[in-house]
């Protein structure tokens, strides 16, 4: 997420830290530390997460242990990072109110339907259907021949291309799922980054499709999403992939191009699914997958239990080849 630019004192000074380094690092951007880029302002506040946030590309850093700071950043030190960085979320991006003002632009060659609801500062291109009852909301941009069929709900900044069929029940860029637990409940990460959608993108009926935290949740061009359908915030979904009905997808994963995710299957968050890669029904993914190979499989289980009996499936074969010398037939894994 871009902001105007900004000093690290005038940073400091909006959420009341103290500066460590030096005040005239210039800040151009708020972004969680997996996506940080030159400029940009990031968080820590768990001591594991340190020498990571020291050693990514923010200029800026917000933390609650002091530190020296390494060159050409400044560190800003406060009791409570999370909360000064959804400070700052809230100061650079305001958030819209669920009841903003609706929008009383003319949108031509647009079908509208009945109660549709626009937002100040969203454009619609010529040959869009969009259907009653859906609300779209502030700074959105919608391309040509979209259509969106009725009582579907589109959160603030999300941008979603040409041709594009979204169907009825759709939430397209709500809040994402991300909590910090605390003593007394959850404190929410507050959403200010974008949903965008390629063309050529088909969403099925009931689908949720949540905004990124500081930057975007991508669905590439030509990828086709079933119903009920939950994508998590700040995931990339690459070009003509295939999700089918009930699949979960958590934040910040990484899905290539061509994959294919059949019904039901799970991704928690930070998984990367390599292109073209096929996981069939029910699978849970619990590790990154590589590319053009087909997967499946996933018993829950307590962990400890199911770690020490998915290493065990491994030494299995070479087991059964020690009671049974005929099915050897010089196996290497017999002389380790």
């Amino acid at each position: 997420m871009k902001i105007p630019a900004h000093k690290a004192h005038e940073i400091a000074s909006l959420v009341g830290g103290s500066l460590i380094g030096d005040p005239n690092i210039l800040a151009t951007g708020i972004n969680e530390i997996h996506r940080v880029e030159p400029g940009d302002i990031t968080f820590t506040d768990v001591s594991k997460y340190l020498r990571r946030a020291l050693e990514s590309s923010a200029s800026i850093i917000l933390l609650n242990q002091e530190v020296d700071p390494p060159p050409n950043k400044a560190l800003i030190y406060t009791h409570f990072p999370f909360r000064s960085f959804n400070m700052l979320l809230e100061h650079f991006r305001p958030s819209s109110s669920p009841a903003f003002p609706p929008s009383h632009a003319e949108y031509p060659g647009v079908e509208l339907g009945e109660n549709v609801i626009i937002g100040e500062g969203t454009y619609i291109e010529a040959g869009c259907r969009i259907g009653h009852n859906t609300v779209i909301g502030p700074n959105c941009y919608i391309g040509r021949n979209t259509t969106i069929h009725p009582n579907v709900t589109i959160g603030p900044y999300t941008h979603i291309g040409s041709h594009v069929m979204i169907q009825s029940g759709c939430v397209i860029g709500g809040e994402a799922f991300y909590y910090k637990r605390t003593e007394i409940g959850s404190e929410r990460l507050l959403s200010k980054g974008r949903v965008v959608i390629g063309d050529y993108v088909e969403i099925g009926a009931n689908t949720t499709i949540d905004r990124g935290v500081t930057s975007d949740t991508y669905i590439g061009d030509h990828t086709k999403i079933d119903n009920l359908v939950q994508i998590g915030h700040d995931t990339f979904i690459g070009r003509n992939c295939q999700i089918a009905a009930q699949v979960g997808i958590a934040g910040t994963c990484i899905i290539e191009d061509g994959v294919v995710l059949w019904g039901q299957v799970g991704v928690p968050s930070g998984i990367r699914i390599g292109a073209r890669a096929t996981v069939l029904a029910k699978s849970g993914v619990l590790t990154s997958l590589e590319s053009g190979k087909v997967y499946f499989g996933f018993i829950a289980k307590e962990v400890k239990k199911a770690w020490r009996e998915i290493a065990s499936m491994g030494r299995l074969p070479r087991l059964l080849r020690i009671l049974d010398p005929s099915l050897s037939n010089g196996h290497p894994e017999d002389k380790l």
